[in-house]
């Protein structure tokens, strides 16, 4: 699969087979995710896999929200009015918890801060962080490649917290984000997303 039809064919799901993904190809996605630029060259990026599900339910508080109007009152508090981004959010929210646990791998990656990632002293300070979804998304081209997809969740403070109790990570080291990985159901939703036209994106010059 070339590039270009990695970048096409990959896509957000959230319902999994229940199936393993073999770690000789968690290691190449990784080693994949490892060949992204970093911005100090050192590439400080690490990762913890999580296969067995009984370590995942310690590891894991995440909640699903499965009442429609409790995702309606919280998307009204957003102000989102688009009504494909709000069926996205309608597919994503009561899948919180089970598409961490019910994924063939689920990864925790980490990268090395410099300074607290929250209160950077300016921009060039949230490269380390820009770096990672580089390293990221990597991983999630590469999935595709193989035929496996998946979806990334950012953690709430409480979940990053109860994280780095469970893991033991060092407190220099932040997760970014979770990346859940696998094999589609055969039934896995993949709501439209928004068609976007490139020419409307693009700005010569001059805004």
């Amino acid at each position: 699969m070339d590039v270009y039809e990695a970048i096409a064919t990959r896509r957000t799901v959230r319902d999994f087979e229940d199936k393993p993904v073999e770690m000789s190809l968690i290691e190449r996605v990784l080693d994949a995710g490892l060949k992204a630029p970093s911005n100090n060259h050192l590439r400080q990026w690490e990762f913890v896999i999580i296969n067995d599900r009984e370590e995942r339910a310690k590891v894991l508080r995440v909640k699903d929200t499965t009442s429609r109007d409790e995702c309606d009152n919280m998307l009204d508090g957003f102000g989102l009015t688009d009504e494909v981004q709000r069926n996205m959010y309608h597919e994503a929210m009561p899948r919180q918890f089970s598409m961490l646990y019910h994924a063939g791998c689920l990864i925790l990656p980490f990268f090395k801060v410099r300074e607290p990632l929250l209160h950077p002293s300016s921009l060039s300070s949230l490269n380390d962080f820009a770096s990672i979804w580089c390293c990221i998304e990597n991983i999630l081209l590469a999935s595709a490649s193989e035929g496996i997809f998946g979806v990334t969740r950012i953690p709430m403070a409480e979940e990053s917290a109860h994280i780095q109790k469970v893991i033991g990570h060092p407190d220099n080291y932040v997760m970014p984000c979770y990346i859940a990985l696998g094999y589609p159901a055969k039934n896995a939703s993949r709501p439209k997303q928004k068609h976007i036209q490139v020419r409307e994106k693009i700005h010569m010059h001059t805004w």
